[in-house]
């Protein structure tokens, strides 16, 4: 069942076809974007926690010593 249509909605529907592509594609990238910004506030958040946890560690330990020179023998 193949139907005929005029000349101007053929051309109707393929400009209609392009646009609704066009729209489609830009959400993909919306959706894209927005994947990317979560991963990033993610590994942002992981490194924040990582670089806080290490911090209070440091600040609970006693310093560490520095290592003694040894005399050279010239």
């Amino acid at each position: 069942m193949t139907e005929q249509y005029s000349k101007p909605r053929q051309q109707a529907e393929i400009a209609f076809g392009k646009a609704q592509s066009q729209f489609f594609a830009r959400g993909r990238a919306f959706e894209e974007l927005d994947s990317i910004t979560a991963a990033r506030n993610e590994k942002t958040l992981r490194l924040r926690e990582a670089r806080l946890a290490k911090e209070q560690q440091d600040s609970v330990a006693p310093p560490a010593k520095p290592a003694s020179k040894r005399a050279s023998r010239s």
